[in-house]
């Protein structure tokens, strides 16, 4: 008896701005210090929900968006900031 196994992809558990907020709080903690975490749980994030929207919301091209996430991407920190606010989100400092 042989097991399937599909491949696991988190934007189908992304469903709501606070299943969106845990994560991305998630991969905060867990970032390595270089943002490739947060970069990449953004990206999931915008991929779970309208791409297009977002990217408008955001001041970017749809394509602009999906390079500046990429796994290659570097998305500047006024980037992170547009996305995060386009997504009704804060970014906040604590001690």
């Amino acid at each position: 008896m042989s097991e399937a196994f599909t491949r696991w992809d988190v934007t189908e558990h992304l469903r709501t701005r606070e299943d969106a907020r845990l994560y991305l709080e998630a991969c905060a903690e867990e970032d390595p210090g270089d943002g490739s975490l947060i970069r990449a749980a953004l990206n999931d994030i915008a991929r779970a929900g309208n791409m297009s929207r977002l990217a408008r919301d955001v001041g970017m091209s749809r394509e602009g968006l999906y390079k500046a996430l990429s796994e290659d991407g570097n998305p500047s920190f006024a980037t992170v900031m547009r996305i995060a606010r386009a997504l009704g989100m804060q970014v906040r400092i604590t001690v």
